[in-house]
């Protein structure tokens, strides 16, 4: 399996609209805005998501570092593009 590391540029400048509805799973290898359920929003580039887990790297203002969390603790995401369902 191949292993992803850290996007090579920033997040993008302008934050998106959060949506009313989303899934992390959606958002693999994206750059993702998360909006948790508690706490402050940021952005993330997720490469693995399993059950109970969503890891990747964080964007901390300056560079991005790995990070993983619940992803029961989630709000809302958005990343482009955003899916449509049918």
């Amino acid at each position: 399996m191949a292993q992803y590391g850290p996007p090579v540029s920033p997040p993008p400048k302008t934050i998106p609209k959060k949506p009313r509805n989303s899934y992390i799973i959606d958002c693999l290898h994206s750059y993702t805005y998360v909006w948790p359920k508690k706490g402050k929003t940021f952005w993330f580039y997720p490469t693995r998501i399993e059950h109970g887990e969503v890891s990747g790297y964080r964007w901390d203002g300056r560079k991005w570092t790995f990070y993983g969390f619940d992803p029961g603790s989630i709000d809302q995401v958005a990343c482009s593009p955003v899916p449509t369902l049918y």
